[in-house]
């Protein structure tokens, strides 16, 4: 691979320069996604059609710079490949006709298999062909829990109030329906190494809607058996967004990357992390400011982290109203002041 650095920091290797992904990268800021997304009837027609999501997962590749390719997907590919649908809402997000109620909904969900992501495994190996070595290709995945949320919500939510009252009123059931969307879940990210992910991410994206007593139980044994598997394969990320009280418990699971929203202070993270790389964690607000006040940003953040067993990234994805200009500006400060 012509640049592994991103790879090598994942595995605690030392490297040249600190590397730089950014989350959300594969849409949303460019034109060419946007391009490419108003050729489509709706956002599941691109993740579902693999040359067009490999052609907005290698723009920013080509764009801006960046250090690795993450596949253009979905994390609700998961309960869809079990047989629950749903919709992606212009200006809404997403929404599920039906949610998952009671034990026989649970009952009547698959355990998702090859067939159910086809297209997704079809889009990892045309990228992984059109990349040629050139950069390491990631894989993602939602945490149960998070998955969990939107299949009992059927959308997002300020309270998630419906999804916590199963695992308070019902936790037997809700452990049900945890155990399957891991199980899914494991047997996904297996397919996406097999057609070539090099990493692969989990987004806790909820996690810090739960609390310190039950975070474990609920969100974090789930993640833990999926890292146990995948492991043996590629280096893990846990991505625990909002989670930061669980930062000691975190540090026990078997991955090798943790990723880090803005709320958590690099020195702090240093000191609970022992033996992890971290991987975070700017504010996407910044890319706001001025380029000047950006690459000052930078500078702070790195000195913070250090060079080594890092990977640079926002705390949470890119917002699509951002310069494009102020993105590369990121990338390349990163580039600048990541140097050994």
């Amino acid at each position: 691979m012509q640049n592994d650095i991103l790879l090598k920091a994942a595995r605690g290797e030392e490297t040249p320069r600190v590397p730089v992904w950014i989350m959300r990268q594969a849409g949303r800021i460019l034109p060419g996604y946007r391009k490419v997304r108003a050729s489509v009837k709706d956002f599941t027609e691109l993740v579902k059609t693999p040359e067009l999501a490999c052609e907005v997962t290698l723009e920013p590749v080509n764009v801006l710079g960046v250090d690795a390719a993450i596949i253009f997907s979905d994390i609700l590919v998961i309960p869809e490949a079990m047989g629950l649908p749903y919709q992606m809402l212009e200006s809404k997000g997403p929404h599920f006709e039906k949610t998952i109620k009671t034990a026989k909904d649970i009952d009547a969900l698959r355990i998702g298999t090859t067939e159910n992501w086809d297209y997704v495994v079809n889009a990892l190996k045309l990228t992984r062909k059109e990349l040629d070595g050139k950069l390491p290709l990631l894989g993602f995945a939602g945490s149960p829990w998070t998955i969990f949320a939107y299949m009992t919500e059927g959308s997002g939510s300020k309270t998630f109030s419906v999804a916590k009252k199963m695992i308070f009123s019902e936790p037997q059931l809700a452990h049900k329906l945890l155990d399957k969307i891991t199980e899914t879940t494991i047997n996904y990210l297996k397919d996406q190494v097999k057609a070539g992910a090099d990493l692969v991410q989990i987004f806790d994206s909820w996690g810090g809607i739960l609390g310190h007593d039950t975070y474990y139980e609920f969100s974090l044994q789930y993640m833990e058996r999926i890292a146990n598997e995948l492991s043996k394969l590629v280096p893990v990320t846990v991505f625990p967004k909002g989670a930061y009280f669980a930062n000691e418990q975190l540090a026990k699971v078997n991955c090798r990357v943790i990723g880090l929203d803005w709320a958590t202070s690099p020195t702090s993270a240093r000191s609970i992390y022992k033996g992890k790389t971290l991987q975070g964690n700017m504010d996407p607000c910044m890319l706001y400011a001025d380029t000047k006040d950006i690459r000052k940003a930078v500078q702070t953040m790195i000195n913070g982290f250090g060079t080594q067993n890092y990977i640079a990234n926002l705390g949470h994805g890119v917002y699509p109203d951002t310069p494009v200009d102020h993105v590369k500006c990121f990338v390349e400060a990163v580039k600048e002041f990541g140097a050994k």
